[in-house]
């Protein structure tokens, strides 16, 4: 078996080591040595685009954030899923992150940052949504592992009662907060309603089709 290959690395704020590696056509983001996503896992990414745009698709200009780039199949299923008008804004915390997705990882989703309809934010998703009240339709969230931070603990804030109320303000009336999570959270699902948010738990395969392990995408609607 080949071994991988290392072909970027990269710190995040908090100092966390994030390598970028290759073998044989796979790919595989790690974060201090463990594995944060991959190339074959992409079911989830875009579960979470046809999930949390099912409202949105149907309008004919709608305007959706991205919070997190990864390998960019969240984003290429979102601008899948939206019409010709639509606008999607991807907010990634890693200037890294967003020059692999120009560079070795682009033709895995088909180029997305290549399309009109995308505005990129490099920069903490948090303040994206702080500064934006009322604009969006839909906010997709795969920020980290979900609701529990797995690569920043300043994650763990975005899904706080604080975070969530951000969240809800940067959406328009009738708009979607859809969030992706390697687990179940049953706390997390009673804050969102809480705050207001209609709950619907998904779980889905991380390969779809072809099985894999399951991951859970939380749909909030106002």
């Amino acid at each position: 078996m080949k071994p991988w290959q290392l072909l970027a690395e990269a710190r995040t704020p908090e100092g966390n080591l994030m390598t970028l590696t290759c073998r044989g056509g796979e790919y595989l983001i790690l974060a201090d040595g463990k594995p944060l996503m991959g190339s074959k896992m992409k079911g989830s990414e875009e579960a979470l685009a046809t999930l949390g745009c099912a409202r949105a698709r149907a309008l004919e200009e709608p305007c959706v954030l991205v919070g997190g780039l990864g390998m960019g199949f969240t984003l290429r299923a979102t601008l899948d899923t939206l019409p010709a008008q639509a606008k999607v804004v991807i907010a990634e915390l890693m200037p890294a992150v967003v020059e692999w997705n120009r560079a070795e990882l682009g033709e895995l989703a088909g180029r997305p940052l290549s399309d009109k309809r995308v505005e990129v934010r490099v920069g903490d998703v948090a303040g994206v949504l702080r500064d934006n009240s009322g604009r969006f339709d839909a906010v997709l969230l795969d920020v980290d592992n979900g609701p529990i931070a797995f690569t920043q603990t300043a994650n763990n804030s975005l899904y706080s009662n604080e975070g969530l109320t951000i969240a809800r303000a940067a959406l328009k009336p009738r708009g979607v907060l859809a969030v992706w999570s390697a687990w179940g959270d049953r706390k997390f699902e009673h804050r969102l309603r809480y705050l207001g948010f209609e709950v619907e738990t998904h779980n889905v395969r991380a390969r779809l089709r072809e099985g894999g392990p399951r991951h859970v995408i939380f749909v909030g609607s106002l």
